[in-house]
């Protein structure tokens, strides 16, 4: 029997207010089940600015406790609307250790399962080693009620491995909350090829595991608050594609909205049949456990 999961994605951009951030996505999460979504898909860090641009101390007053208040706000939205929602939250874990998880809410309103981000960034504007201690939980794809969900984080999307390890673990889909963008000083030809860049590599996990994959990205300009660099300006163009790449949805690069779509979560069989990379990996043959295989 064929398996239709209908799929909520929300692009927006965000201000500088939690409470106005979570209201808004109140309304957002409201529309898309308004729509017909049984899954809604959140940006990375939704709740804020993202406030990796700059090192400072006082941004872990941000971070919350998982569970907390925004699990139990999260929580209750989806109870409501009877969706399955993936969020994006800076989790304190410890005094001085904090990470960026995602937290998947079942229908109910229960807490499905959270990923903690594995793979951090540290570059000119996204300094995120600064605050974010690596994930410790493995590529654990999330049981929900609409399926196995693999949710992976931003950074994550660049590395094959990532995507391979949920797929080998049997998760249905791939999702990915991102915040990415340009910063100001890069060429418009720059900027094509790393959209472009971002694009081929996600579609590529898609073919390479026979999953659908779907990307809620930020959008809009959100300002350096040190004024060291010229901010960055988030590129939208969230998506969704199919278990050969083929593209299903795409949203705008630069515009708020919701974007709503229809994944055939039986049609990966069919393709695996076709292209059964699974079945020809040659795990005798693969050390991947290793920084570079120098001598």
């Amino acid at each position: 029997m064929t398996r239709i999961l209908s799929v909520g994605i929300v692009q927006t951009a965000l201000g500088t207010s939690v409470e106005q951030n979570k209201q808004l996505l109140a309304e957002r999460i409201a529309d898309c089940a308004q729509q017909g979504a049984q899954l809604v898909v959140l940006q990375e860090l939704h709740n804020t600015p993202y406030f990796c641009q700059t090192e400072s101390v006082h941004v872990f007053d941000l971070a919350e406790p998982i569970p907390g208040p925004s699990t139990e706000y999260y929580a209750g939205l989806a109870r409501k609307h009877k969706v399955v929602l993936v969020t994006s939250l800076f989790e304190k874990r410890a005094a001085g250790l904090y990470h960026n998880t995602a937290v998947v809410f079942d229908t109910d309103g229960s807490m499905a399962g959270k990923y903690r981000k594995m793979h951090i960034p540290d570059d000119p504007a996204y300094y995120e080693k600064f605050y974010f201690t690596p994930g410790d939980m493995g590529f654990e794809p999330i049981q929900t009620s609409v399926g196995k969900l693999g949710v992976l984080i931003c950074w994550d999307q660049w590395y094959p491995e990532a995507a391979r390890m949920m797929a080998l673990k049997g998760a249905e889909i791939l999702l990915y909350p991102t915040a990415i963008g340009w910063e100001s000083s890069d060429s418009p030809e720059e900027q094509k090829r790393q959209q472009d860049a971002w694009l081929i590599s996600q579609r590529g996990h898609a073919v390479a595991n026979g999953l659908p994959v779907v990307a809620a990205n930020r959008v809009g300009f959100e300002p350096d608050p040190s004024a060291q660099t010229q901010g960055i300006t988030f590129w939208g163009h969230s998506f969704a594609c199919g278990p050969q790449g083929e593209w299903l949805a795409q949203a705008s690069d630069n515009q708020s909205e919701i974007l709503m779509v229809e994944i055939n979560l039986t049609r990966s069989e069919e393709v695996r049949r076709w292209w059964p990379f699974l079945r020809d990996r040659r795990i005798d043959a693969y050390d991947l456990s290793k920084r570079y295989l120098d001598e």
